[in-house]
């Protein structure tokens, strides 16, 4: 068997079939899974139908996003099917292994989300333009002077010229490009590179 039993026509796959009434005691739906370890689809069919509901509601409350549920659900039932065999009625019942699969999975799905998440959002944060004005402030507020000047003086001389007088002098950009007589253009590109070299030199996270 490589897929679990399809749910009836009109519900999306992986949801709750409606079966997940009481079909049977305990012992039963133990008969129905070591039945399923000999290759019974049939028995591993009924087996979801009374278990369906339990799973997916399982699912749906650990990852909240129906769809993910759905696929949880859908994972936990293949697994299911593929380690029946491994099922020992002595060490709890048919459904509570289940549903340790079926949590299991949840969890790893929860993870995967907000691992994926999270790297998106560095992506983003990496991928954004720097604001070097904010720069500049961080490595005054997390630097001492002396540090802050030492890196300065690594800076080629216009770059050195154009981030002393922003940001030691005061000065405004159109300022230091009437002081250092240059376009407004040239002297924000030398703050700008100064100031990326700067944050390099100090470990200033953009």
């Amino acid at each position: 068997m490589d897929h679990v039993r399809p749910v009836p026509d009109g519900a999306p796959e992986g949801a709750p079939s409606g079966g997940d009434a009481a079909r049977g005691d305990a012992a039963h739906l133990a008969d129905l899974l070591r039945q399923a370890a000999r290759g019974d689809e049939a028995a591993f069919a009924a087996f979801y139908d009374a278990t369906s509901a339990r799973a997916y509601g399982l699912a749906l409350r650990v990852v909240r996003n129906p769809a993910h549920a759905e696929e949880v659900t859908q994972e936990a039932y293949l697994d299911a099917w593929r380690s029946s065999t491994r099922y020992d009625a002595d060490r709890g019942s048919a459904a509570g292994w289940l549903l340790t699969i079926v949590h299991r999975k949840a969890v790893d799905r929860v993870r995967s989300v907000e691992a994926a998440t999270a790297r998106d959002e560095t992506w983003n944060r990496e991928a954004a333009p720097t604001d070097h004005d904010q720069t500049a402030e961080t490595a005054h507020a997390s630097l001492d002077a002396a540090r802050v000047r030492g890196a300065v003086a690594t800076l080629t001389d216009v770059q050195r010229q154009a981030v002393e007088l922003t940001y030691f002098g005061g000065y405004t950009h159109t300022e230091v490009a009437t002081l250092l007589d240059v376009p407004l253009g040239t002297a924000k590109t030398r703050i700008r590179d100064g100031l990326i070299r700067l944050r390099d030199l100090m470990g200033v996270a953009s």
